[in-house]
């Protein structure tokens, strides 16, 4: 039996060479992909409560995402298999006009963490791509991402042409350096989050109601 518990301790550290080794181990020893996938998630979330707490910040959470995002790889074929599915599909980008990019990758990342299928769709995105992606894809949570104040007037457009659509089930969360609480009540945005960890914790509720 492989032992699930370091695999867990090699995401939390974000070990990509051990965690890899062990994941394909555990596949080839015959365990459930479905406990594999768990052992990951316990240690992404663990990741995430550390960032809260101010005890790692954004460089290690990268590193843990990247390990996770690695060991997924190895395991994704299997849990197909098994006729796995996801939490939920999201789709998630940067607005038109803005460029950054970090905060939405780690968002990203943290949500394929948590077993989330992640539509990333980039940096300058404009309102009607972010629609035909939730068409497409079937989407139940939007991620929106801005740095820039001047580009904040860009996710009220995308909440307009999303509320527009009536799209039935559709949350739709916020969040970049410049964005508030405040900011998402204004829009009509259904959650905003000051950080990534944040960010799974606040698609976690909205999809539960």
């Amino acid at each position: 039996m492989a032992n699930l518990n370091a695999l867990t301790e090699f995401i939390k550290s974000g070990n990509r060479s051990k965690a890899t080794k062990l994941t394909q181990e555990a596949l080839d020893a015959g365990e459930v992909p479905q406990g594999i996938l768990d052992a990951m998630v316990v240690g992404m979330d663990v990741v995430g409560e550390r960032f809260k707490c101010n005890e790692i910040f954004v460089p290690e959470m990268l590193i843990a995402a990247r390990a996770m995002k690695e060991a997924m790889a190895i395991l994704e074929p299997a849990l197909v298999k098994t006729g796995y599915k996801p939490i939920a599909t999201a789709v998630i980008g940067t607005v038109q006009g803005d460029l950054h990019d970090i905060g939405k990758n780690l968002v990203s990342m943290m949500w394929k963490g948590a077993s989330f299928n992640v539509v990333d769709l980039g940096v300058n995105v404009p309102a009607e791509k972010f629609v035909a992606a939730i068409k497409e894809h079937n989407a139940t949570l939007v991620g929106l991402s801005a740095l820039l104040t001047t580009t904040m007037p860009a996710m009220q457009t995308v909440m307009d042409a999303i509320r527009a659509e009536d799209f039935v089930g559709v949350k739709v969360l916020i969040g970049g350096a410049p964005i508030t609480q405040n900011y998402a009540d204004q829009i009509g945005a259904d959650a905003f989050a000051a950080d990534a960890a944040s960010a799974v914790d606040a698609a976690r509720k909205l999809l539960a109601n």
